[in-house]
């Protein structure tokens, strides 16, 4: 549903109250309806959607996860603007399985776009210096690795930080595998 819908929503039922109170004397059914003109107003702001992902998510079923992201066809018609960084760190979680190589662009639109909590943009740097060292930038996965450290705040992550960073001491088996029939290539 459009933004914008519901915020018509939300005046309608104002007007309702305000009308059940004023001229017809309904205290009581006026009050309960601009309780219920709060729920589209809190739908603007967040997206009913993504608190269904972030639900899905909490129980670790990205399948699901992913079909409720689905629903929004255009993020810019029904979203407000503090969720669009929200919908593409969701989008990035529920394809980091089955297609690692489609995270980066997301986590990074992800961070463009704004995160509000701390772990959330740790996760998504987290994810980044993970595409980052996969792709042989270990320089740049390094420095966002350090990041991720910086902001996860809560220790959440530092077993996956741990992780990463063991990884990147060892060598990467392209570079240092060499052909031993290929050592005695320029003799003969």
């Amino acid at each position: 549903m459009n933004k914008y819908i519901k915020i018509a929503v939300a005046a309608v039922l104002i007007l309702l109250g305000l009308y059940m109170m004023i001229f017809t004397r309904s205290l009581g059914w006026g009050i309960v309806i601009f309780l219920l003109a709060a729920f589209p107003i809190l739908l603007f702001f967040k997206n009913e959607y993504i608190l269904l992902a972030f639900w899905q998510l909490r129980k670790q079923n990205m399948e699901k996860a992913g079909v409720w992201l689905q629903n929004i066809r255009d993020y810019r018609a029904q979203l407000h603007k503090s969720q669009y960084g929200y919908y593409h760190y969701l989008t990035g979680l529920t394809q980091a399985q089955e297609h690692p190589s489609k995270v980066e662009p997301f986590m990074k639109k992800a961070l463009e776009y704004g995160l509000n909590m701390k772990h959330d943009r740790a996760m998504a740097t987290l994810n980044l210096a993970a595409a980052a060292i996969s792709k042989g930038r270990r320089q740049e996965g390094q420095k966002l690795l350090e990041e991720a450290k910086r902001l996860d705040s809560a220790g959440m992550m530092t077993d996956q930080i741990k992780m990463m960073k063991d990884q990147m001491k060892m060598p990467t088996m392209q570079k240092h595998m060499h052909n031993p029939n290929m050592r005695n290539r320029g003799k003969f």
